[in-house]
């Protein structure tokens, strides 16, 4: 008795996509490990100097990727105004939410980041000239209600080192809307500018404030970029493997081993309004990227509809 072709075809891509969540929940520990390894290190070491050590690191881990698809490919790049400003936005992004884990807790500064899709999709009419209706300006106003209870506004709470962090979210939402205007560029490209920036950022911050690194310490800041690398590649992989609806919701649970890496290591003990505030960023979030998802897939259906309609009248 013969298993029919649809039943392993299903059951292959259902294994993939299993594959993929699993990939996609590894990727998101990396990050989280990477979080904590930055926030250790910047106790002790100036940001400039754990961003400088930890793209070069990065950049090694890289290499072998740029020498496969061909270094030369890096020169070619679309856009290079949006590229730079890109690479501008990535390194600011970097340096305030390292300057920020040193002061905040890890769950506060993650609040804020898991916000930069609320950012998006608030700008991107104006941008991107993208539509958006009703129902996800109500979630955008939602999610803005939740940083701001999570911001806690008071004079005690209300700190310079908050406020970078929004600034420093907001960085990553733009650096994320330039990524969509050049979809045309490779990843390795992207990847690899947004490293030399922030390297070179590094490079000159550390002619102001080098401090000698142990060698345990500097094992520790090389395996920041191996971390961070690692973390990128399982994302890709993901998204790869299974579609985005069913893995790119689990971007969230950085939020949960910020709150658990920063119990166990650092002693954080989580504040009751970010947690409420994460709570309305994160129903917002989620309500944005699937409301996204659905209007892609009418449309979809509604290109095919009038390509059969176009195929039928010429038939005729």
């Amino acid at each position: 008795m013969s298993v029919p072709s649809e039943t392993l075809s299903s059951a292959s891509e259902s294994s993939t996509a299993r594959t993929g969540v699993l990939l996609m929940l590894l990727g998101m520990l990396m990050f989280s490990l990477n979080d904590v390894m930055g926030k250790w290190l910047v106790f002790t070491y100036s940001v400039g100097q754990v961003v400088f050590v930890r793209s070069v690191a990065a950049l090694i881990v890289l290499a072998p990727f740029i020498w496969f698809n061909g270094p030369e490919k890096l020169l070619q790049v679309d856009r290079p105004r949006l590229q730079v400003a890109r690479v501008v936005l990535s390194t600011a992004e970097v340096f305030a939410f390292y300057f920020a884990v040193v002061y905040l807790p890890l769950a506060d500064v993650m609040t804020y980041w898991l916000a930069a899709p609320i950012y998006v999709a608030a700008v991107s009419p104006f941008i991107l000239k993208e539509p958006v209706g009703w129902r996800r300006w109500s979630a955008i106003i939602v999610g803005f209600i939740g940083v701001v209870i999570a911001l806690e506004p008071s004079s005690q709470v209300l700190t310079p080192q908050a406020i970078i962090s929004v600034l420093g979210s907001m960085a990553f939402a733009f650096m994320l809307l330039l990524g969509r205007s050049l979809r045309g560029t490779p990843d390795t490209t992207l990847v690899f500018w947004q490293i030399v920036g922030a390297g070179l950022a590094g490079l000159v911050s550390i002619a102001f404030d080098w401090t000698p690194v142990s060698l345990r310490d500097f094992l520790l800041l090389g395996l920041l970029g191996v971390v961070a690398m690692l973390a990128h590649v399982l994302v890709n992989r993901a998204l790869k493997m299974a579609d985005a609806a069913t893995v790119a919701p689990l971007q969230y649970t950085l939020l949960f081993w910020a709150i658990v890496f920063g119990w166990m290591v650092f002693g954080d003990v989580p504040r009751m309004s970010m947690l409420i505030g994460s709570g309305f960023i994160i129903a917002s979030g989620l309500f944005i990227f699937f409301r996204e998802q659905q209007l892609k897939r009418q449309g979809r259906i509604k290109t095919l509809n009038e390509t059969v309609v176009a195929g039928s009248g010429d038939s005729a």
